[in-house]
């Protein structure tokens, strides 16, 4: 099965993939994660130039089109083929990313971008996309007590955030068969086993 994990940063996104990583591998089933953008060495190049705090005069289309370029080249290199050998491939992001983002965030044309989404994955949709949905002030909450410090993309405004958010919203009732939206506010385990819960009988 090929899993996405979504939502805006600090949503837990990356925490409860780490956690089904876990799960999987005790019950004997070989599980690959990956991240976005990342996830090879040419990725990880163009990971740097996106989330480097001199770039802020990027636009949004340079945004979206190295996210695609990063995407092509993960799919390609480790995603496919590791679906081919029958594993879990579970991903922080993938292109519904860009879609809420440079997309709904960004007020970029949707049909470029899903045409541009299905190029770079070479039509490849996930099995399954958990949305771990929080507020921007649950997010700006969670910055204070981590003490974090934002990259280029985390500095935009509150008015972009809550557009992702409601990007990220619309994307998953369209495709309601593949999306599952999460309270973010859950505590951390009763996320988990709700997500255990749903890949067990989507797995059967």
């Amino acid at each position: 099965m090929f899993i996405t994990f979504e939502g805006i940063d600090l949503s837990g996104k990356s925490t409860q993939t780490k956690l089904l990583k876990n799960y999987l591998e005790k019950n004997n089933r070989k599980v690959i994660t990956v991240r976005e953008p990342g996830g090879t060495q040419i990725s990880e190049k163009i990971r740097d130039i996106l989330l480097d705090k001199k770039h802020l005069k990027m636009e949004y289309l340079t945004e979206f089109l190295l996210f695609s370029a990063s995407r092509q080249q993960l799919t390609k290199e480790v995603v496919l083929p590791y679906l081919k050998k029958k594993y879990f491939v579970l991903s922080d992001r993938y292109y519904d990313s860009s879609t809420a983002y440079q997309g709904y965030g960004g007020m970029l044309d949707l049909s470029i971008i899903r045409r541009i989404n299905k190029i770079a994955t070479e039509g490849l949709v996930p099995d399954l996309t958990f949305l771990i949905n929080i507020s921007i002030d649950d997010c700006i909450k969670r910055k204070k007590l981590m003490k974090k410090t934002e990259d280029r993309i985390e500095q935009k405004k509150i008015s972009y955030y809550k557009k992702v958010i409601n990007g990220y919203l619309r994307i998953a009732g369209d495709n309601n068969r593949r999306f599952v939206v999460i309270n973010g506010n859950k505590s951390i385990e009763e996320i988990h086993k709700e997500i255990v819960l749903i890949v067990t009988k989507k797995n059967r």
